[in-house]
């Protein structure tokens, strides 16, 4: 059974820097490329970072890009994403991302 968590989501102030976490099970996470989403309140979900299998090559949504930084280590089955420069925009639950599978989301807010 393929299961995502999400951790990390808080409360930042604008400027601040958060880092979420994903482990991932159920599967062979160094086959795979993971992304992560987000959703903000009253919108639709949208992209944020993908990561090949390998961690070799990195795809990022314009919003983000240059702020974020998305990263694995497959020894922990692990996916990250490193964010920097929080703006009150970002505020979002963030979703770890496997084709179909999801996790269950972890809320970030950006606020003073």
């Amino acid at each position: 059974e393929v299961q995502l968590m999400e951790s990390g989501g808080g409360l930042v102030q604008p400027g601040g820097s958060l880092r979420l976490s994903c482990a991932a099970s159920g599967f062979t996470f160094s086959f795979y490329d993971m992304s992560w989403y987000r959703q903000a309140p009253g919108k639709e979900r949208d992209f944020v970072a993908t990561i090949t299998w390998s961690g070799g090559n990195t795809y990022y949504a314009d919003s983000v890009k240059g702020r974020f930084t998305i990263s694995r280590d497959n020894a922990k089955n692990t996916v990250y994403l490193q964010m920097n420069s929080l703006k009150p925009d970002d505020t979002a639950v963030y979703y770890c991302n496997l084709g179909r599978f999801w996790g269950q989301g972890t809320p970030v807010t950006v606020s003073s």
